[in-house]
């Protein structure tokens, strides 16, 4: 594989990694996906599209290859939340694969001469809450409370040891939820919810909840591919990006309805109410995530590199269909 140049992103086929890759080529940038396995008629072997397994384990040699000639490194790859665990050992599993997987991607990297690596971690490592007017900034202590932050923390540790005993820039860029066209999960529920005309009894809610469109990832993305390489070395930097917009749950409800164009069904349940129906129903982490506020500051991110948001709330969501007929 020549490659000089080349902007790697592994988790290509992910609802992220789809969005991003499909970008990055149609401004004619060289992409070369890596995935965990080849997926029939979409993905076929060659230069573009590179079966890497896992890796956690994937050999030495094969991740040089991959990689080789590379300009930048986009590390979406991992393992995010699953509604249904069927590993043995949930903590080892996400580390394994948000740790160790990070840790020997970036030094394969930094053998390889590759310029910069660009992580894509979590706005949770910082927490599961913001209390109202004080959003998360980059110096605040951070708090992961749960398998998948701590993994993720831990493995922003392990690149900043990577970038402090080589040449290689690490960019961390600590996200809120993601969403658009093709989104899994929570979100993706929550729009077959929307669709459905299921009444959701949230309209009460008054918290702030910051959210990145694809679209906009994709742009701050952008921005960073056309930085120079930074002087002095060994610099890593951690930035928190969001839309510019920090909807509550129930403006973003709204909001998802006129894209679908369909009516929001918002029921005003007291709050100690609709929690206690939470806990009855084992639903308790849900409601909090549906009704505390979880708000990022940006500035730094913006100040550092002159990005601004370029597309709306209404705009992140524009296209978006329910998973479901």
């Amino acid at each position: 594989m020549s490659g000089e140049g080349r902007i790697i992103v592994t988790g290509a086929d992910g609802f992220i990694g789809q969005a991003l890759c499909g970008h990055l080529r149609q401004r004619g940038v060289q992409v070369r996906a890596l995935v965990r396995e080849l997926d029939g008629e979409a993905q076929t072997p060659g230069d573009d599209n590179v079966a890497i397994g896992d890796l956690a384990t994937s050999e030495e040699g094969a991740l040089a290859t991959a990689i080789g000639g590379a300009r930048v490194v986009v590390h979406l790859a991992g393992r995010a939340h699953v509604n249904r665990e069927d590993a043995a050992d949930p903590g080892d599993a996400y580390h394994r694969a948000n740790c160790l997987g990070t840790q020997r991607l970036a030094a394969a990297a930094a053998a390889a001469g590759v310029a910069r690596f660009i992580f894509a971690s979590t706005v949770k490592v910082n927490g599961e809450a913001t209390l109202p007017g004080h959003p998360f900034v980059e110096s605040d202590a951070v708090d992961p409370r749960d398998a998948y932050a701590r993994s993720k923390w831990a493995a922003e540790q392990s690149l900043r040891d990577v970038a402090r005993d080589t040449a290689l820039d690490v960019t961390i860029l600590r996200l809120p939820l993601l969403y658009g066209r093709g989104v899994k999960g929570n979100f993706a529920k929550l729009v077959n919810a929307i669709a459905r005309g299921v009444p959701l009894p949230l309209g009460a809610v008054a918290n702030r909840r910051s959210l990145l469109s694809v679209a906009n990832f994709a742009s701050a993305i952008d921005v960073l591919l056309a930085l120079p390489t930074p002087a002095p070395r060994h610099r890593d930097a951690t930035y928190f990006v969001a839309d510019a917009e920090a909807p509550s749950t129930p403006a973003l409800i709204r909001a998802v309805a006129a894209a679908l164009c369909v009516s929001a069904r918002l029921v005003s349940v007291p709050l100690p109410l609709l929690r206690l129906a939470g806990a009855c129903v084992d639903q308790s982490a849900a409601i909090v995530r549906l009704t505390s506020s979880l708000e990022v500051d940006t500035t730094a991110f913006r100040a550092a590199t002159g990005w601004r948001p370029p597309f709306t709330l209404e705009e992140g969501l524009r296209g978006m269909k329910p998973n479901t007929p």
